[in-house]
């Protein structure tokens, strides 16, 4: 899933290795670049309804990735279907275009030319895709649907629909934040561990950086040994591996898994990131969709 770097004026669309071989498959994970919106910056490709943007503009870049993925059927567009998003594990069945978006943070279908979409700004979206059976899925998790093992339900919705089993499953989890930058507090990682045996590995620590402290320790001196008062301490979660593990988990196949490299918030100039923005950003948009028999 590499960024090629193209001139800001172009829509840039980044795919998975695990879901490129698969020619019946439409799939792609945006980028901030090529679009019509002005509010996050010039010709930014925000896919979102956003307060700050106009609905002009961003039904102007949806139209836009869509003739860019080739999701068009003669001189007409799939249907892009799309969630209010509620950071649940509510997962629906789409069988057909919807009138008003689905409340909800997962769909699947196997019914030909429908895009399903994913919408994030450091949350991570993920695909699956059978590869038997012609079905896909798309889900949104950021860490309270990742708590609530959305990924993992989401294989037990396609096999209840599909009869899709997780050894003829790929998978992509796309840009999102990284454990690098995913600072979340303690109550965070205390839920974590009462659902996962394993969450002890998915977050670390770090004392905060205190330059006053640091020049004048003299200042911070205390009655308790050894003498300074503690720093506090930074906790961060790597929320792609709690994913991946998700995945190992529910049977998918490590080399069938692929986990995007690029951390959201590490680069706001390539990707619309809510924390590296003050919350006033843009929406990506992770797609997939299913070709016609021909």
């Amino acid at each position: 899933m590499a960024i090629k770097h193209s001139k800001k004026t172009e829509i840039n669309i980044l795919q998975a290795y695990s879901l490129q071989r698969l020619p019946w498959l439409v799939h792609g994970f945006s980028t901030r670049s090529g679009g019509t919106s002005h509010t996050y910056g010039g010709n930014a490709l925000n896919l979102g309804f956003t307060k700050e943007d106009s609905r002009v503009a961003v039904e102007r870049n949806r139209a836009a990735i869509l003739q860019k993925l080739g999701a068009v059927e003669g001189k007409k567009s799939w249907p892009l279907v799309t969630l209010r998003q509620i950071h649940s594990d509510l997962i629906h069945f789409v069988d057909g275009p919807v009138d008003r978006p689905l409340a909800g943070d997962g769909m699947v279908t196997a019914v030909p030319e429908i895009l399903l979409a994913i919408q994030t700004a450091d949350c991570l979206p993920v695909i699956l895709a059978d590869v038997k059976l012609r079905a896909v899925g798309v889900f949104h998790a950021g860490w309270r649907g990742t708590v609530k093992r959305i990924v993992e339900k989401g294989i037990g919705e396609m096999r209840r629909w599909f009869g899709s089993l997780p050894q003829n499953l790929r998978a992509a989890i796309g840009p999102g934040v990284h454990n690098c930058c995913y600072e979340v507090g303690p109550e965070v990682r205390t839920q974590f561990e009462s659902q996962f045996a394993y969450a002890g590995t998915l977050f670390h620590e770090m004392l905060e950086s205190d330059p006053v402290r640091e020049k004048y320790p003299l200042l911070f001196l205390t009655a308790r040994a050894p003498g300074h008062s503690e720093l506090p301490k930074k906790i961060f979660l790597d929320l792609a591996e709690a994913n991946r593990r998700q995945l190992l988990d529910a049977g998918v196949a490590a080399r069938n898994i692929h986990v995007s490299p690029h951390c959201t918030a590490c680069h706001p100039d390539l990707f619309f990131s809510y924390r590296a923005e003050g919350g006033k950003t843009g929406r990506l948009m992770a797609v997939a969709g299913i070709r016609r028999r021909r």
